[in-house]
């Protein structure tokens, strides 16, 4: 009897596997679009930081590559939105995190904001000093901005951090861009699952 009603509502959430899908599509698009809107907008910077050897990330062909990337971002984020060609869309934005990871955030270790009392950074797994550096200076700008700022003002909103750039956001992106990428964009809610229909 309890297999049976477990079965029962397992077979009624198959028909519903599409909702998560659904919603890892419309948690990436906007951060897709917006990552390649902010490249298109500073394009010349943004090539050039693609690059540079001394300061960015020495690739060859830059206004290509910036180009690529902004293809891939801007208009990934539009097909992941629609959920049309979600596998083949994920691969060049897998491609996209895989680089940034790499290239941009793996010097950083894991943490993208700098928490001195995480276990990802106070030794027990991995010790970050850069990390555990940041008390002292979070409370070096408070001093300064409550003795020459409006620090109630500029603190009104939510308390000051410090970013450490590692590779925690690219590596959840990554995950979920793979998941999309094996499981499609999820039937009902996607363009793939109503175009498959008209085959």
């Amino acid at each position: 009897m309890t297999i049976a009603i477990y079965q029962s509502c397992v077979a009624a959430l198959k028909k519903a596997e599409g909702i998560p899908l659904l919603l890892l599509r419309l948690y990436l698009a906007p951060v897709m679009a917006q990552a390649g809107w902010n490249k298109a907008m500073a394009f010349e910077s943004t090539s050039a930081w693609f690059g540079s050897s001394d300061w960015g990330l020495g690739l060859p062909f830059p206004d290509i590559m910036a180009s690529l990337a902004i293809a891939a971002e801007a208009g990934g984020g539009i097909f992941l939105l629609l959920g049309l060609l979600t596998r083949l869309v994920s691969i060049p934005l897998i491609v996209t995190m895989l680089v940034a990871i790499f290239s941009v955030h793996a010097e950083n270790g894991w943490l993208a904001i700098a928490d001195p009392t995480s276990w990802l950074a106070d030794g027990t797994l991995y010790l970050d000093e850069q990390v555990l550096a940041t008390p002292e200076k979070l409370e070096a700008a408070r001093s300064l901005l409550q003795h020459h700022g409006h620090y109630d003002w500029l603190t009104d909103s939510g308390k000051f951090v410090i970013l450490n750039n590692g590779i925690e956001f690219a590596a959840t992106y990554l995950i979920m861009l793979l998941v999309l990428f094996f499981y499609g964009g999820g039937q009902f809610v996607s363009a793939d699952y109503w175009l498959s229909k008209r085959n």
